[in-house]
């Protein structure tokens, strides 16, 4: 289907068939609960704006300012992009889908929605959505289409009561150590020490969450199984919004609306048993085995699905495209936009000066893509990985497939990337600004924290 086709329209009377999903920060998830085929084990992908946003039409027309529109300017069908959705599904194809494999990304299709729709939905959903979202943000109204996608919770779109399904999404983080030498001396523990791990830090120093994640994204892309399943291990046990797992496209695990400020996700001891043992229970309809073991199985099968598919290994690389690091990009940043920089106008000394004149000594085309390739890397930073399985229905089964072992089953399994959104061009000086107060807590006091919280494992 060609992007700029929307091949129908959802108006007021379809929106009691849309049910709360979840969400994160930009967009709300709906899935289909009506009985059409075409939309059977679909999800809807709506719009969402800060609440009590005033904005105009003409604004929700403008997609990309005039230096995006030269950041992106070899994609001529995103820059012409006429919605938000049309540009997301390109975005999704034509850069992050050449990079990932097309295999595993879901473009979407975007369609046409009335403003009758939006307010009913709004509606309908109100008392589902946390209260932290809910009074962040609401359904933007002005738009005129939402994204229509696979709802890669189950594994078959059009027969959802004909097959059991278990999937997991991940979100994996920044899987390696930056090493640019445009990191400063004093954030030099950024080359020895996870985003992520620092993150936490200050996220439990500011009381968002209850205890440091035990996650290392390293495991994770090790390219070793066990310490994939350590990882995964590690996920199961403080999962705030970093893994969910979904039965039959229904969350049975995991936080609902993807924040990561929620402390239900972490457990007691006596709760940890408990929540494993409901999981376990629910699980029995996908792995065989003695109660007690199926978790263990489980976790091994998501595992071994990622050491053999190799998507990380791709999103990997689509990471690794951030060179120079946000304290070299940020530079290069201000020459794109023809402002004098102001992270240089507040260094100190003349060293670090001219540490950074080589920055802004690059020509036009070269700054662009230092740029380019930044925002392509931090939308992989911020992805997510869904992967589905089911108990395989047939030997000659067209899917990729897994015999696990400890409980004698194979599994077909499919992998899908999803929220591949485009980074804006404008927050560059937040993505900065964000990265030097996470660096500087760490260096201050996060050795501190973690002493006193969990033990240090990178």
């Amino acid at each position: 289907m060609n992007v700029y086709e929307m091949a129908m329209t959802l108006t007021s009377d379809d929106a009691k068939d849309w049910i709360y999903k979840g969400e994160g920060g930009a967009n709300l998830v709906l899935g289909y609960c009506g009985s059409s085929p075409f939309l059977v084990g679909k999800v809807l992908r709506v719009h969402k704006v800060l609440r009590g946003e005033a904005r105009s039409v003409i604004e929700c027309k403008r997609l990309f300012s005039d230096c995006e529109q030269l950041v992106w300017g070899d994609i001529p069908q995103l820059v012409k992009s006429t919605s938000k959705e049309i540009a997301e599904q390109v975005f999704a194809v034509q850069v992050m889908g050449r990079l990932l494999d097309s295999k595993h990304i879901d473009g979407g299709v975007p369609i046409f929605v009335t403003k009758e729709f939006l307010e009913l939905v709004e509606k309908n959903v109100h008392t589902q959505r946390p209260p932290c979202r809910l009074h962040a943000t609401e359904v933007d109204l002005l738009s005129h289409s939402a994204l229509l996608m696979s709802d890669h919770s189950v594994f078959s779109s059009g027969s959802l009561k004909d097959n059991v399904c278990v999937a997991v999404e991940i979100k994996p983080k920044c899987g390696f150590l930056p090493s640019s030498k445009f990191i400063a001396k004093q954030n030099a523990v950024k080359k020895s020490v996870t985003r992520f791990r620092m993150h936490q830090l200050l996220k439990f120093h500011q009381g968002e969450i209850s205890q440091p994640s035990e996650y290392n994204p390293l495991d994770l892309f090790s390219g070793s199984r066990e310490q994939i399943n350590q990882a995964i291990a590690a996920l199961f046990s403080t999962p705030y919004n970093n893994f969910r797992i979904f039965l039959n496209g229904t969350l049975i695990f995991g936080n609902l609306d993807g924040a990561d400020s929620s402390k239900n996700t972490v457990y007691s001891a006596n709760q940890s048993g408990e929540i494993a043992a409901s999981i376990e229970d629910q699980i029995k309809v996908l792995i065989q085995g003695e109660c007690g073991l199926r978790l263990a199985s489980f976790i091994e099968l998501v595992s071994e699905a990622i050491f053999r598919s190799g998507v990380l290994d791709r999103l990997l690389a689509v990471q690794k495209l951030d060179v120079f690091d946000i304290e070299g990009t940020i530079h290069v940043y201000y020459n794109l936009i023809s402002e004098p920089c102001m992270v240089c106008k507040n260094l100190g000394d003349s060293e670090s000066v001219q540490k950074y004149y080589w920055l802004h000594t690059l020509s036009f085309e070269e700054s662009l893509k230092i740029v380019r390739d930044f925002l392509i890397a931090a939308t992989a930073k911020d992805c997510s990985l869904m992967i589905s399985f089911r108990p395989q229905q047939k030997s000659d089964s067209s899917h990729d497939f897994i015999h696990l072992e400890s409980s004698k089953q194979t599994f077909d399994y499919k992998a899908y990337f999803i929220d591949l959104d485009i980074k804006p061009l404008d927050k560059m000086v937040h993505y900065y600004k964000l990265d030097q107060n996470i660096v500087s807590f760490y260096t201050q006091c996060g050795i501190q924290v973690n002493n006193d919280t969990a033990t240090e494992s990178l």
